[in-house]
């Protein structure tokens, strides 16, 4: 698998915290190395990720298969989102202005970064039935459904009826064509170009893509193999990735709501990278909701196709939805 010479190391990231809510997208530091880096606390940092690092075996799936690293619905291109179409796209709620064919389409090529791979696909009638969850909820003064006319001004006065429900609820968004193509999708192998099926949607900039890929030929994550130790009090969990650009990967860590002292921690491999991090846990009352909290290290040689693990479970870590 790898060599446990100078390809390993750790990168901790020290400075202010900087305490974001999850719709915060700044991220919390930058990356650096060096000497110097307190031993205290990141050496179970180390080991952990060493433990997790050798026991990565992955399958011939994950090495020559198809296992997608995010979500099948991809937007190609700035939604340029309001409100209302921001809760739309995440609530999948859309409403069809053009026939959607059910004919089933020839196979598919995934085209990864060293290879391609055959797939057979599913309709755009299926794809449409995936990517709409359902019909948003009737709002006073906006009509649901295509084509039907708003209502009436209602009467003023003391007497008039009074809405409670937001107007961004019940916006839908329209699709007005369809046509086969491909998305860029994180894989196990690298980005690849995977066939889909493009929407184009009234009233966005952006094309909603739905990956066209059969579910028999979508691979699952590998089982993690989680160290047999108990994770130490104080380290926290990557919860997903934000972006990989070469050597900058921006990911998020599961905090607490009173946490301070975050601390994103990297080790690399050959063949793996493990990130986490460490925090100081408030003495004093504290609920226990969850935060993710963007951070940023900076890797020694690009990501390329090196699964990132997240130090507690030992899980391969998706890429957040854009």
């Amino acid at each position: 698998m790898h060599r446990q010479t100078g390809m390993r190391r750790i990168l901790a990231l020290l400075g202010p915290p900087l305490l974001l809510m999850a719709a915060g997208c700044a991220p919390a530091h930058t990356g650096s190395s060096g000497p110097g880096i307190p031993a205290n606390g990141h050496e179970e940092f180390e080991q952990r990720a060493t433990t997790i690092a050798q026991a990565w075996r992955p399958d011939e799936e994950w090495t020559s298969g198809y296992v997608p690293l995010q979500d099948p619905t991809v937007l190609l291109g700035d939604p340029d989102f309001t409100e209302e179409t921001k809760l739309a796209f995440n609530a999948g709620w859309y409403r069809e202005q053009v026939p959607m064919p059910s004919g089933q389409p020839d196979d598919g090529t995934i085209r990864f970064p060293d290879d391609e791979m055959p797939v057979p696909l599913i309709t755009a009638a299926e794809a449409y039935r995936q990517l709409d969850q359902g019909d948003p909820p009737p709002c006073p003064g906006r009509p649901k459904d295509p084509g039907t006319p708003p209502p009436a001004e209602p009467p003023g006065g003391p007497d008039a009826p009074v809405s409670s429900g937001p107007q961004a609820d019940c916006i839908p968004l329209t699709v007005t064509n369809v046509e086969l193509g491909s998305a860029p999708v994180h894989t196990s192998q690298g980005e690849a170009q995977v066939p889909a099926w493009l929407f184009t949607v009234e009233e966005i900039d952006a094309v909603v893509a739905r990956i066209a890929v059969a579910p028999d030929a979508v691979g699952a994550l590998p089982d993690p193999v989680t160290p047999s130790a108990p994770t130490p009090q104080d380290l926290v969990s990557a919860q997903d990735i934000e972006s990989a650009d070469d050597t900058t990967l921006i990911f998020r860590l599961g905090v607490g709501s009173c946490d301070s002292g975050i601390t994103p921690l990297v080790q690399e491999h050959d063949q793996v990278v493990v990130v986490g991090g460490t925090v100081v846990r408030s003495t004093g009352v504290c609920d226990d909701m969850l935060r993710l909290e963007p951070v940023t290290v900076t890797l020694r040689s690009p990501l390329g196709a090196r699964p990132v693990l997240d130090v507690v479970s030992a899980s391969p870590l998706r890429f957040a939805a854009g």
